[in-house]
């Protein structure tokens, strides 16, 4: 999923990377919304883990399962929910280049799979984390949260390569898993 998001960002003119359409996010927008993104959610997975169970208390009720948390994000969506604060990039300058978001926005995914990586399986269950628009999730749902996040942003990009190239090759269409 991280390696299709930035080959397909990598392959961007660096001038749509960083066109802002009207009340849209640019792609570079988009790509660094899943930096600030990777970054907060990092440190859910990095904070010692008797300081989360203070903060968000115990899980009371299982993990729902990928499809399910991807359901629920999809109705909160629906319901108008947005990115807020911190989490809402600011306009990218296009004199940064695409390869330094690119190479930030793979080296912040890299360092949440090793955060990640450092948790018991089971203990992904008995850790919540909070999420600004889920509320109190346990750990293995934000994982699965960024693993849609990421597709979710991907597909979008792939959207605005079509309002930008209505005529792009197929390989560049929204695929129904995207």
């Amino acid at each position: 999923m991280t390696t299709e998001f930035a080959d397909c960002c990598t392959a961007i003119d660096a001038d749509d990377f960083s066109r802002q359409p009207l009340e849209k996010w640019s792609v570079a927008q988009n790509v660094k919304h899943l930096i600030i993104s990777a970054k907060m959610t990092k440190l859910a997975y990095s904070l010692p883990k008797f300081i989360t169970r203070v903060y968000t208390g115990k899980p009371n009720r299982p993990s729902r399962s990928y499809d399910e948390l991807v359901n629920k994000y999809k109705m909160k969506l629906e319901q108008g929910g947005r990115a807020s604060g911190r989490f809402v990039p600011e306009k990218i300058n296009a004199a940064a280049g695409k390869e330094k978001w690119i190479t930030d926005f793979r080296k912040s995914m890299q360092t949440l799979v090793h955060a990640i990586d450092k948790w018991k399986d089971a203990d992904l269950d008995k850790y919540l984390a909070p999420h600004p628009l889920l509320g109190k999730i346990t750990q293995r749902e934000l994982g699965y949260f960024t693993i849609y996040h990421t597709l979710h942003h991907l597909a979008i990009i792939k959207e605005r390569l079509n309002d930008y190239h209505p005529n792009l090759p197929h390989s560049w269409q929204m695929s129904d898993n995207s």
